[in-house]
């Protein structure tokens, strides 16, 4: 099958579109409008008062992880380097067991609003909580700039206006969303986007493999065809061994660490609707990515990889020309609106974990040691929420025209080095001090950010060296065991006897969780009547 090199209309207004994303910023603003109504309290504001089903919170979940970089990186990498793309979908997905299996439950049970809560639940409130912000801003912060600059990218490309008014409106609806609807608008909000992507994303494969009597065996055979039988072999986008296993480290314990994913197990009413939504969530995302593996290889062999990086060389708009191709121009304005929606919803979820950094970690435990009341925390949270939403339409514009890819890798890279082991540690090992998470979370950042900066993204890609100084691109492979080793060493170095001694709680309350701990001891408070033996009948 011969590619086809048509014209795009990609670059120019596309009205589909704008109508499209109209009706989707219209229909979530009326969301956000209902949810205004509902939130009223800081839980309502940061957890939707724990009252989303796990059916619920495994679409949001899905729709938190199925950002743009999913749906049009991977399957532009696809695309253009053929099964290697996959290294990316299938890093991310296996972590998911990870989530299921280590930190779901512990999380639900110990926490409150933010993985800090587990990390400080039986260590010194002030510096784990100070550390663990930091560790969340950072991650939020990078992930934040990478999904402003792609946003404004992709909406000048896609509908044709300009990158700083791209970048303002996503800023805006953004603030909106979390400024007034909190974590119940957000969460209606990827909801709504997930269905949207999940929908979009399966029609157009549809449409794809229409084209190929609906076999996708014959679509991979007419790759091998056009473009040599490597290209159904692993090997060509990451060739160094110890780059794959540091990229695969990454990945998969990044998922664990993300801070706006581990927020959303506070949003489900008990431990086993959070491992149930991670199971949905885990099903929903692995689907998701095995469409986009579809999507990778129609475009390349319906339009060829030469078409595809005429316009855009990264390849990341491989999904909607393909879209043009099968589907006409208004499929490509339906699918760039899902596109877009996908980012505000992203966005949206960075912006409030973000937000529960400063008010809850910082403001409420560190400042106000535990003593703010409720409408001074809602006060403080919202105009958290909003500095952030600024600050992210701030650092969109500052970086336009950056190559910024690697930010979202830091994001992983932090996450993976600097919060997991000390959510890790936290909940396995009796003998982990403050220190030892203070020690362990900052190692893992800063070494992240240091070695990031000396690879090769950097130095080379960037900066235009001749060589790096680290020679890997992704640095989770010395980074996480570092901060292990870190945490570990310095808590032998330093006990903590009071850590310890509170240890047994925290294995109790892991387990049995805060509502079950809660309901037994106001049945313990209640006065006990005695009862009333009798030999006959008893009258009133």
């Amino acid at each position: 099958m011969n590619p086809q090199q048509a014209q795009t209309s990609i670059g120019q207004t596309n009205y589909t579109a704008i109508i499209f994303f109209l009706a989707f910023v219209g229909l979530t603003l009326a969301i956000t409008y209902w949810a205004a109504r509902k939130t009223k309290t800081t839980s309502e504001f940061f957890t939707a008062g724990g009252g989303v089903s796990a059916l619920q919170n495994g679409f949001a979940l899905a729709g938190d992880f199925m950002s743009a970089a999913s749906f049009l990186g991977i399957a532009g990498l696809v695309a253009l380097s053929g099964f290697d793309g996959l290294i990316y979908s299938v890093g991310w997905l296996v972590g998911w067991p990870v989530v299921t299996f280590l930190i779901a439950e512990p999380l639900r049970n110990l926490g409150k609003y933010t993985f800090a809560d587990v990390v400080a639940y039986r260590l010194k409130q002030t510096p784990v909580r100070i550390s663990a912000a930091i560790g969340t801003l950072t991650v939020v912060a990078f992930y934040l700039i990478a999904q402003m600059v792609g946003a404004g990218n992709l909406i000048h490309m896609l509908f044709g206006l300009s990158y700083e008014a791209a970048v303002v409106i996503v800023g805006v609806v953004m603030i909106l969303y979390v400024l007034f609807g909190g974590m119940i608008a957000t969460t209606w909000v990827q909801i709504v986007k997930a269905v949207l992507l999940l929908l979009g994303a399966t029609a157009l494969a549809v449409m794809v493999l229409m084209k190929f009597h609906y076999n996708p065996l014959e679509l991979f055979q007419a790759a091998a065809n056009q473009y040599g039988p490597e290209v159904l072999a692993p090997g060509k986008l990451v060739t160094n061994p110890l780059e794959a296993v540091s990229l695969g480290l990454g990945l998969m314990f990044g998922t664990a660490g993300l801070p706006h994913i581990l927020m959303r197990f506070y949003t489900v009413p008990n431990a086993k609707a959070a491992r149930s939504s991670v199971f949905y969530a885990t099903g929903l995302i692995g689907y998701f990515y095995l469409v986009t593996f579809i999507l990778g290889f129609g475009a390349s062999v319906l339009m060829g990889r030469s078409a595809i990086t005429a316009v855009d060389k990264g390849g990341n708009m491989a999904a909607p020309m393909l879209a043009e191709v099968v589907g006409g121009t208004p499929f490509l304005g339906f699918i760039s609106a899902v596109a877009f929606a996908t980012i505000l919803a992203v966005v949206a979820g960075l912006t409030l974990s973000g937000a529960a950094a400063l008010s809850h970690d910082l403001w409420t435990s560190v400042v106000r040691k535990g003593k703010s009341p409720e409408h001074e925390q809602l006060r403080v949270a919202r105009l958290a929420s909003l500095g952030l939403g600024i600050l992210a339409i701030f650092l969109g514009i500052i970086f336009k025209g950056q190559n910024v890819a690697f930010m979202v890798g830091l994001a992983f890279a932090i996450a993976a080095s600097a919060n997991f082991p000390a959510l890790l540690l936290s909940t396995l090992w009796k003998g982990f001090t403050t220190r030892g998470a203070v020690a362990s979370m900052i190692t893992g950042s800063a070494s992240a950010v240091l070695l990031i900066a000396l690879s090769p993204t950097v130095m080379v890609e960037l900066l235009g060296s001749k060589t790096a100084i680290f020679p890997l691109k992704n640095p989770g492979i010395v980074t996480m065991p570092l901060s292990f080793l870190v945490g570990w060493v310095v808590s032998l170095l330093a006990p903590e006897p009071e850590a310890a001694d509170r240890y047994a709680e925290v294995r109790h309350r892991m387990h049995v969780g805060a509502e079950a701990d809660e309901s037994s001891s106001s049945a313990a408070n209640k006065p006990t009547v005695a009862p009333v033996t009798t030999t006959g009948p008893q009258t009133t």
